[in-house]
């Protein structure tokens, strides 16, 4: 198999679960699991669970997160308006070549209070993208096609 930057992907569903099952995700330089750095190398196995949660269920694993993660509101906080269903993420990340055994979170999602949802792309938005300075966008002065 030829890695690629988001690996191979295979979903099933157990009872009302979507499990995705991913290996092949490339290495480089930079690459990293997280925010934090954490590096990887090709053994990285990922599966994870999605299944959706009623209110109650959402709001009580999304509060307690919020008291063990120290939550901070903003546009993000979930809309006290909705009292709909909630997204549940289970993970488990397995990864013999740099975590001596195989480590799992759950995050919980509700929707946010942004009335709208913002585009953000990196090329188009260079401003403070490192050190507090503006990045050079790379362009062309005519297609390349």
């Amino acid at each position: 198999m030829t890695a690629s930057w988001y690996g191979d992907s295979i979903g099933h569903y157990e009872g009302d679960t979507l499990v995705i099952d991913t290996v092949g995700v490339k290495t480089g330089p930079f690459a990293m699991l997280d925010r934090y750095g954490t590096p990887y190398t090709q053994a990285l196995h990922v599966v994870e669970r999605y299944r959706l949660l009623d209110y109650d269920a959402a709001k009580e694993a999304q509060e307690r997160a919020g008291k063990e993660n120290a939550f901070v509101p903003g546009e993000w906080a979930p809309d006290p308006n909705y009292k709909g269903e909630g997204l549940q993420l289970q993970f488990t990340v397995e990864d013999i070549g740099v975590f001596t055994m195989p480590w799992s979170a759950i995050v919980t999602y509700r929707r946010p209070v942004l009335t709208e949802w913002p585009e953000e792309v990196c090329a188009e938005n260079p401003h403070e993208y490192y050190a507090g300075k503006d990045t050079a966008v790379p362009h062309a002065d005519k297609p390349d096609f």
